[in-house]
């Protein structure tokens, strides 16, 4: 037997093995939607930290037995382990979701964000419409004007563009709808007047602020900011949204929402743009350090191309909308200051200093991965 028919059965012997683990993963599938209907059935929590780490462990254990190495088997449990959750989830979202019967509007659904709630809402049993000036949503009833619409749905959420945003709430205090209403913005201080019109106006309206992408699937670890503007009861609907997922709910004022953003969201999008404008405009060729990188380096690349690819315009109103916005911005200045003057010195103490106190700061933070 040739060389190359040798290694032609080992592939196929490969492919038919490769098919094998994917059924498995199949029927792991289909065992893991039985569990999810039991706990639902018994009102158990969708995640189990405690059946995880016993599923990482037993992973590891029979990965030595047979020779793999182990964080290639707890790596791939813990993709498992998502796409399992994911399924759960959404059995439990589309069984406890109270939308049945009720109708949903999003204002800005062709967008990305929007397209999230579109389709959040849709798993619930909401008959959803969609208003965007800029397309249309596949299997969706949709208009391009919303001031059209009777502003008769159950709920109405506001995914337009910021800039937009607080004047679509103003028009909407005029219509007066009757059920409730919340934008998903990513700054609240530049919706102040548009949420307080709706208020005034006796709109059931509150915030939402989703901490995650449109790509999003799993809500477990992330998080949903909710900000009540005077109306309780609207923020109790709009967090009842959310009950069926594992998404962490957290509520907080208009102004704490925009201080801890300009942080969050402000700060970070600012000292990646800083990064990849210093690396753009500096002559190293840009595959070359990638192939060069430590591993520092590569993850912060990794998130700064991730920044490059979101929406500019978006970023440059995350910075220039907020009200404290400038506070962050001039903390990092400071920051690359104090560092430059430190190494443009040659003062060694400073510099350890800075090292010591960011050590001191995050010590007591847990980072999730």
């Amino acid at each position: 037997m040739t060389s190359s028919s040798v290694l032609e059965n080992l592939r196929a012997e490969l492919a038919e093995l490769d098919g094998h683990l994917l059924e498995t993963v199949a029927r792991r599938r289909d065992l893991v939607s039985q569990i999810g209907r039991v706990k639902e059935e018994h009102g158990i929590a969708t995640r189990d930290y405690g059946q995880e780490k016993v599923v990482l462990q037993r992973a590891r254990e029979r990965a030595r037995q047979v020779g793999v190495d182990e964080e290639v088997a707890a790596n791939l449990m813990v993709q498992l382990i998502r796409s399992s959750l994911q399924v759960q989830e959404r059995q439990r979202v589309a069984a406890e979701g109270e939308g049945a019967g009720q109708t949903a509007l999003v204002i800005g659904g062709a967008g990305k964000i929007g397209g999230w709630f579109v389709r959040f809402l849709a798993n619930q049993g909401y008959r959803v419409e969609v208003a965007d000036p800029a397309g249309t949503v596949d299997g969706y009833e949709c208009t391009r004007n919303w001031a059209t619409s009777a502003l008769e749905q159950d709920v109405i959420v506001v995914a337009a563009p910021l800039g937009h945003t607080s004047g679509i709430l103003k028009q909407l205090a005029l219509r007066k709808p009757a059920g409730i209403v919340f934008d998903v913005g990513s700054l609240k201080t530049p919706l102040r007047e548009g949420l307080q019109a709706l208020h005034e106006a006796g709109v059931q309206v509150t915030s939402v602020h989703p901490m995650f992408g449109p790509d999003v699937e799993l809500l477990s670890g992330k998080h949903v900011l909710f900000v009540d503007v005077g109306v309780p009861e609207a923020t109790a609907k709009a967090r009842a949204l959310f009950d069926s997922t594992m998404a962490v709910q957290m509520e907080m004022s208009l102004d704490e929402h925009d201080r801890l953003i300009a942080y969050i969201l402000g700060l970070s999008h600012a000292v990646n743009i800083a990064f990849f404008t210093a690396l753009a405009e500096s002559t190293e060729d840009a595959p070359r350090l990638a192939t060069l990188s430590s591993s520092t380096f590569q993850a912060q690349l990794e998130v700064a191309a991730r920044v490059a690819s979101e929406n500019p315009h978006l970023y440059y109103e995350i910075q220039a909308l907020n009200e404290f916005g400038e506070e962050s911005l001039s903390a990092l200045n400071r920051a690359v200051n104090r560092l430059t003057t430190a190494v443009k010195n040659g003062d060694e103490e400073a510099f350890i200093a800075l090292m010591e106190q960011g050590a001191g700061y995050l010590s007591g933070i847990q980072i999730q991965k």
